[in-house]
């Protein structure tokens, strides 16, 4: 079963690693993201949502209206962040209070 497991990911990982081959390189100041998004956003984003955050401004109003329920998959994004670099208190620390 282990072996199925590790062929069935090795073959998702090629077929994704080829897929990406089609990408522009990263950072490439002429891909398409750089060209047509990333001007318009820096230039208008802060005037058009009136939120003072370029990257607030692009996740909760732009993407908000992009993808279903974003700000949802952001905050549950940021419950599992808190979740696992949270502290747990022992129990005798817990005791003590």
């Amino acid at each position: 079963m282990k072996a199925l497991a590790l062929l069935t990911t090795l073959i998702t990982g090629a077929i994704l690693l080829y897929g990406t081959m089609d990408f522009p390189a990263f950072g490439d100041p002429q891909s398409p993201a750089a060209i047509h998004l990333s001007a318009y956003f820096i230039e208008e984003a802060v005037h058009e949502t009136h939120v003072p955050n370029l990257v607030t401004a692009v996740l909760g109003d732009y993407r908000g209206y992009d993808t279903m329920f974003e700000t949802v998959v952001i905050y549950c994004a940021g419950l599992a962040v808190v979740s696992v670099l949270r502290k747990k208190r022992s129990k005798t620390q817990e005791n003590k209070s």
